[in-house]
Formats: C-alpha cells, structure tokens, sequence
C-alpha cells in the first residue's frame, strides 16, 4: 500500500537495521543492527562473531550470540577499537568467545534503532537480552531462566593485549580499559595512551571475580582481562549499565551519569527513539510502497551513524597527538566513499553537525600533520586520494560556519603539494603495515608527469582521477579565501586527468615512469577502465570533449550499462548513470536510476549490493529515491533523476523547506515530462543547493514513456 508518513506517524518503526546484515559475498551490505543515536560514539550490537579485520560483529547467517559489543567499528575493512562486550550466562562461568555463546533464533529477535531484544539459549533455559543506548552509554536488561545461575560477564580486552579491569563489589561496579586498535599497524601514530576505558553498574547487588589473561602480555601491568558479576538465585531480572570514554574510567563514569543515570530502562528507549524521529522526520515522503519506505527510512539511518562523534561533554581524545583536548570532534570520516554522496546528504539533512566536522577534520591537521583519509581514530592508509579536500569544498561553497577557513586552505593546499615521507620509494599499496601517512601517494611523480605512474605506485590511474577531481576541490577553496592565482593555478591541474586518456582505445589508460602506457587493467581502485574512464565528476564537459562529443559519450554509457560492466556495489559507479543528463538523453538516466533502485536495495537482509562503507550506499538511494543526485557534490549541483516519491519535504537549515512533487508518478512512469522549480519552467536537469535553500519546490510531471525534457542542456566548462 503506497503512501507517505501520516502526522505523528513513528518513522523509527520503518527502520529495518538488519538490511545489509547478510547475503554476500555479493549482495552483503556488511552492515550490523547497531543501537546508539545519530552520530553516536560508541554503537551496540550483538555479537554472532568476533569481530577482526576483516569481519564485523554480527552476520546474520550465524546461530549463536557470544556478547553484547560496545563497538567503534564503521565497516568491514576497517577493524574495532577500544571495545567492551558485556555477556549475560546461566549455568558455569565461561570466558572464550567458543563455550560462552548461546544459539539463538531470528524469530526470537527484535533490531530497532532504539532498542535489541532477543531470547539466547536452550529452550527451558534461555535467557532474554534487552538493550538500549544514549551517545557514551547503553543499558541492558537481561531476564534469567528459573533454577540457573544468574551472571553477567564484562569482556575488556582479548587475549594478547594489556587492558585490565578492575571490581568493586561495595560500588557495585566493574572498570576497566581496552588498548587495541586493531588498524594500529595500517598507520605511523603508536597511540600509547589510548584507552577504550568503561564503567559497568548493576541494578542488583552481585559477588564479583575476575579471569586473566592467558597467557598475559608481554609487559602487561594489568593479569586481567574480564569479570565476573554473579547474583542471587532468586534475581530474575538484572539492569546493567554501561558508560563509556576514550578519556578515563572517571570520565565513562561522568557520561552514564549524564545520559542513564537510573535504571528505568523505557524512559531511556524513548530518548533514543525521539532522537531518531526527529533526525529521520528532516525528510518526509509519501507515495512509496511499504518495502520501499523501509529501505528508505533504513538507507536514512545508515547514513545519520557516521562520522561518528567522540565529544564527550566539552573535551575529546585527539587521536593524531594521543592527548585530551577541549571541544569537540569526529571520526570515522571514510572520505572516499562519503565524499560522492553521504556528506552532502549531511549538509541537508544534519547541518547543524557539518561545521563541527570540518572542524575536527581541521583539528587533526593541526594535530597531526594532515587531514585524515579514513579516520579509525588516527590516520589508517586506506583508500586513495585526499578527500578531505571535496569535503572541506563544499562546506565552504555552500556557506557553512564553525571552522577557521584559513587553515582549512592551509590543510588542502599541503594535501596538493606535498608528498608523503618516502613518496619517492613507496609503491603505497593499500593497507600496507609500517608506512608513513600516505596523503597523495604519487604525488611527488604527479607534480613532475602529471599523472603517477603505475610501475612506481599501486592503484596510479586511480589515484590520478581521483587527485584532479581533489584539486578542482581546492582550486574552490582557493577561491573562497580570494587567492585568484593559486585558483587558477590548481584549475588547470584538476586538467591532468587528461594524460590518462587514450585517444587509440577511447578509455583512461595507466602510464608508465616513461610516459609509455602501462596495461589496461594496471593501477585502478575497486574498479576497471570501464566505470573509470567516466571519473572525471568536476570536468564532465572536458570528457564529452575527450570523448569526441555528446554522442560518443552516450554511446560509450550504453555499452557499460548494456554491457553489465556497472559495478553499483563500488562507490567509482554512483554518479554514472546521471551522466546522460549531460549527453543531451536525460530520460536514460531516469530509466538506469530506477532500475538500479529497483535491482540493487531490496527490504531483506541482503538488501545492500555491496559495503555500506559508512553510509555511502544509503545516501545513494535516498537521493535517488528523492529525484536527484550530486555528481560533482563539492558545486553544490545537483543532477535530476527520476524520484520514487509522489511528494518529499526537506526540512534543512534556518528553517528552510524543500518540496518534491512528482505528478502520475507510478512503477511504470519513470520518466519526466516536464518540470517546474519555484513556480517557473525549469529547461534543465539539475537544481543547485541554493535552490534548495530558497525553499522552493521542483514539481515534475512524469510519464510511461521517454520525452525531451532537459535533452537541450549542454554542460558548463571547467570553472
């Protein structure tokens, strides 16, 4: 039954945290039903499975739960950090992951973004496991079986790492600290002071033990690695709550006294599900179907997770100079996968955050040297380019505030010309332990070639798309902060994606040190020539160019869509299909862009194609599902799809309302046939931000079949 959210409708319930959770290897969103608010610092989850690198905490296919993860982990390929796990058992204690899980049914199990529930155990002695959470906190419920032992274990640290707990049994407390970084290898910071450090309360009073370490670490000063909370035969239900800090057990302690201070464990689930309805009611929708509006309301959430927050009441640990700072942060920025879609999404759905982000992007410059690429808390050498960049862009040319604009110039204008310690000998391949940060891998090759060359460094062809498109990004902030020829100046480099093409094959090609082409499947990034020839998101005319005109790119999309060499579950193909809207065929892109909606998200635990990788898939669909899409998001543009909504309100910043109206809009009508924005004819198939912010409405009409709306538009030069 189609329809949109009637008033006082409870959005949260269309939220479905166990789409992505399954499937795979393709078709594996390799998300996790995680509880916490938006942005949260530490996320819950149950845990089916240790997690590691790769490999998440739960898989929905596994049949048994060993904890319940306090968790920092934002995808698959990038591992946990300062974790605490918390395991309610009946019958003799047990501490290995293996001897302490319990099996479990998907019938006896409830995931909301709110509030977990589920039954573990053998029937007759199962025990029901309930959870909620605030941004540093969670509190449990967990109901024991009659006759059986009543005891809930605190996990700090896995076995070769020195973290400690401690118990006090007159407080009625467990603390403790977990020091590992699981992606600590994957950068050049130690961190020697990091600390996942917890407190652990209890409703009821319990005798407490702890279990060590075996063996215990080298140079540990804390044996052990656990405890145990055992209560009284007669306890039949027992409230835990958990704070936690990456600042001290003190200040774990100051967190759950702000956000759980008792134990009335319904009035904390209904501060957390009004924190969600409000994030998730900025953006209203009628005309779905009920599958639909599940995978829209589930596509929100994913994408309001990240970056994750790690303020904590006015202070924060700096993860790039392993000290306690005043103010506040994030983290968690994948910035290659965000930067094409989730951040803007941000920008019109959580403004009120997008200031403070660049801050902390700008705060781990000053603290650490650069920008982060991919923040797990420090600098991990993941992905490629400096993305950062496009971030910091498109705040600053969509007006946003909170940050120091000169030293954001200041962190760009370093990431675009100066390379990396050992840039001149490191290949950079991906994940490669023991490096320094990698920056621009290449760069000191791209500033003499202007390409990297594939025989000195991993993933070159890549990197050098990826590198113009990054310096388009601070050409723009160059020209936010008036330095005209520094603008100039990185404009025409944004133009060295130029030396990647190959006139005699049509597609972007690698070189060699020599200037020689290297082979065709030599130095790209979760992708091939196909989706990588069209990754030029800043210059699309100077490809059409490239190409040999308008038609020739046309047909040139064709045969990659008819060709099935679209890859949807990696980041280098989302802007595709809106690239007819630039070849004069904008009906194409309405056609490819519902079929992808339709094809690749499904309201099933396998509804994901590929890595959510921090929102980046979700963003996708809600802007697809909205009509529109932002190609090239540091210009604020945005390219017209084709909407699955009859009618959108965005509610965005200042109070700013942004209408979709989409008349005879149904399964068969993808196409548009004409269109409006604010009352006048609108020719061409795009919007801009500024649009948005006039509160204007884009009212569309659409059809059965292909018409010529927007097929006159020919796209602007670089600028």
């Amino acid at each position: 039954m189609a329809g949109g959210p009637a008033r006082g409708e409870d959005l949260v319930d269309l939220v479905h945290p166990l789409i992505g959770t399954g499937g795979g290897p393709i078709g594996y969103g390799r998300t996790m039903p995680v509880v916490t608010p938006p942005f949260g610092m530490t996320g819950w989850v149950a845990q089916t499975r240790q997690s590691g690198h790769p490999g998440l905490s739960y898989y929905h296919k596994d049949r048994s739960i060993s904890g319940f993860v306090g968790t920092h982990q934002a995808a698959l390929w990038m591992g946990d950090y300062g974790e605490v796990v918390i395991m309610p058992e009946s019958g003799a204690a047990r501490s290995g992951v293996a001897e302490r899980a319990l099996p479990f049914s998907h019938r006896d199990e409830v995931a909301r973004p709110d509030y977990y529930r589920v039954v573990m155990g053998p029937e007759g002695r199962a025990i029901r496991a309930e959870m909620t959470a605030a941004a540093h906190a969670a509190l449990f419920r967990f109901t024991f079986p009659a006759g059986a032992a009543r005891r809930v274990m605190v996990e700090a640290s896995r076995p070769g790492y020195a973290g400690g707990v401690r118990v006090d049994e007159a407080k009625g407390e467990i603390t403790g600290y977990d020091p590992r970084r699981s992606d600590a290898d994957l950068g050049p910071l130690k961190l020697p002071q990091f600390r996942g450090y917890f407190v652990v309360q209890f409703s009821r009073p319990a005798r407490m033990s702890v279990y060590p370490a075996m063996p215990p670490p080298d140079g540990a000063t804390d044996r052990e690695r656990g405890a145990f909370a055992t209560f009284d035969p007669g306890t039949d239900a027992v409230e835990v709550r958990v704070g936690t800090s990456f600042i001290s057990v003190e200040q774990a302690r100051e967190n759950l006294r702000r956000e759980i201070p008792g134990w009335d464990f319904e009035a904390v689930r209904r501060t957390l599900h009004d924190a969600w309805q409000e994030k998730l009611g900025r953006i209203a929708v009628e005309g779905l179907d009920d599958a639909q509006r599940h995978i829209f309301y589930t596509a929100l959430y994913h994408a309001l997770l990240y970056p994750r927050s790690l303020s904590e009441y006015g202070r924060y640990y700096g993860a790039f100079d392993d000290r306690v700072h005043e103010g506040a942060s994030y983290t968690d920025f994948a910035t290659w996968d965000i930067f094409r879609a989730e951040f803007s999404l941000l920008t019109l759905v959580a403004p009120e955050r997008v200031g403070g982000m660049i801050q902390a992007l700008l705060q781990d410059y000053r603290q650490g040297g650069w920008m982060p690429k991919w923040p797990n808390p420090s600098y991990t050498n993941i992905m490629i380019g400096t993305h950062a960049d496009s971030l910091v862009a498109e705040a600053i040319g969509k007006g946003f505030a909170g940050f120091d604009r000169s030293l954001a110039w200041e962190a760009v204008r370093k990431d675009a010309t100066v390379p990396p310690d050992g840039d001149a000998t490191n290949d950079w391949r991906d994940r490669k332990p023991g490096t320094p940060y990698e920056a621009r891998g290449g760069l000191g090759h791209a500033l003499r070639l202007g390409y990297i060359p594939a025989d000195r460094t991993a993933e070159a062809a890549s990197s050098t798309l990826d590198d113009a498109y990054d310096d388009w990004c601070v050409a723009q902030v160059a020209k936010a902060v008036g330095r005209r020829t520094e603008y100039e100046h990185f404009l025409r480099r944004s133009m060295d994606y130029r030396t990647l093409f190959n006139p005699a094959t049509g597609f972007m090609q690698a070189r060699k040190l020599d200037g020689s082409w290297a082979g065709p499947d030599a130095g790209w990034t979760e992708g091939g020539k196909w989706v990588y020839t069209f990754d030029v998101l800043h210059d699309v005319g100077g490809l059409i160019g490239l190409m040999g005109g308008r038609a020739a790119l046309a047909a040139r999309l064709d045969r990659y869509f008819d060709g099935n060499y679209d890859w949807h579950s990696n980041e280098p193909s989302h802007h595709v299909p809106y690239l007819y809207d630039f070849v004069g065929q904008p009906w194409k892109t309405q056609a490819r862009v519902r079929e992808i909606m339709r094809t690749e998200y499904a309201d099933t635990v396998s509804g994901l194609d590929g890595d959510d990788d921090c929102g980046q898939m979700s963003a996708w669909y809600v802007f697809s599902a909205l009509g529109f899409y932002p190609v090239n998001p540091a210009s604020g543009v945005y390219m017209i799809g084709s909407p699955l909504v009859s009618r959108a309100r965005l509610r965005m910043a200042d109070g700013a309302v942004f209408t979709v109206v989409a008349d005879r809009n149904g399964a068969d009508d993808p196409y548009i046939r004409s269109a409006m924005l604010g009352g006048a004819p609108l020719p061409v198939p795009m919007l801009t931000y500024q649009d948005m912010m006039a509160a204007r409405t884009l009212h569309l009409v659409m059809a059965a079949r292909p018409g010529r709306w927007g097929a006159r538009w020919i796209a602007p030069g670089l600028r």
